[in-house]
């Protein structure tokens, strides 16, 4: 980060009622040179982003399925070194593709490198060539499920075993809508919710997730931060998400030239609020 711009306090995290409104960047580790990726990292950071993500595939979602990409987690380690201020994880880690311990302890492996700045994020797994092409057991729904159910538990057992142990209590991000399985995972584990759909998606699932915390005994409308990707600007898409209780906004972005320009409307228009 340069020097000659001003460093921001890390987001606080989920221990208000109201958690403030922040802006991340999705960095989609495809179709681009690692160097592309390092210099986009370095622009997210100093144009004031909250959070910056990647995730976890094997192959590009979007464009030449064969082009160039990135793995997750070795790339978050250097991500990790080379930041100081924003949050950093994946949108979303596959629960799949590693043991629940081994997570664990690469989750807090980069929470110490990061100095406390790792969020995990965490899903199901759903695309199918991954699964394929690197030898996992694809399953179905149903079962992809209850095995992020299953390593939710595992992971935090790990993290209290260890030594040392993360710096901070590492906030579990869940990604998904599935009213009836996914979201009472995400009621049970999860601090932060990071949902698909529109507002009006978003603001129906929100209710039956607080159904859910009440069922577990835990009050989700408060301890629970919304999140959802943008891909218009804040003009158009703010105040709906923000009615429906949205308060973490990320932009996702490909390679390989990474424009931060909506981003960049997104922080202006966070900033403006403050």
């Amino acid at each position: 980060m340069r020097a000659d711009l001003p460093v921001r306090d890390p987001a606080p995290r989920l221990d208000r009622m109201t958690p403030p409104v922040r802006i991340g960047v999705q960095l989609q580790p495809q179709h681009a040179d690692y160097a592309q990726i390092r210099d986009a990292v370095r622009r997210s950071e100093d144009l004031g982003v909250d959070v910056v993500f990647n995730w976890d595939h094997f192959f590009p979602l979007t464009g030449g399925p064969d082009g160039k990409h990135f793995e997750c987690w070795t790339m978050l380690g250097a991500w990790a070194e080379q930041t100081s201020r924003v949050e950093i994880g994946a949108l979303v880690t596959c629960n799949s593709y590693r043991n629940p311990e081994l997570l664990a302890d690469m989750a807090r492996t980069v929470d110490h490198i990061s100095g406390g700045r790792l969020v995990l994020g965490i899903g199901a797994g759903w695309f199918e060539k991954d699964y394929d092409q690197f030898g996992y057991e694809f399953g179905t729904p149903g079962t992809r499920i209850a095995e992020l159910a299953a390593a939710l538990p595992r992971i935090k057992a790990r993290w209290a075993a260890s030594n040392p142990v993360p710096t901070r209590d590492i906030p579990v991000l869940v990604g998904g809508g599935g009213e009836r399985k996914t979201l009472r995972v995400v009621a049970e584990h999860a601090d932060v919710w990071h949902a698909f759909g529109d507002a009006a998606t978003i603001r129906r699932k929100s209710a039956i997730l607080d159904e859910h915390g009440a069922a577990v005994g835990r009050d989700t409308a408060s301890l629970v931060e919304r999140s959802a990707a943008v891909s218009s600007p804040p003009e158009v898409a703010a105040a709906d998400l923000l009615d429906a209780g949205v308060t973490l906004f990320t932009v996702g972005l490909s390679g390989p030239d990474y424009d931060l320009s909506l981003a960049q409307r997104w922080v202006a228009w966070r900033d403006a609020r403050a």
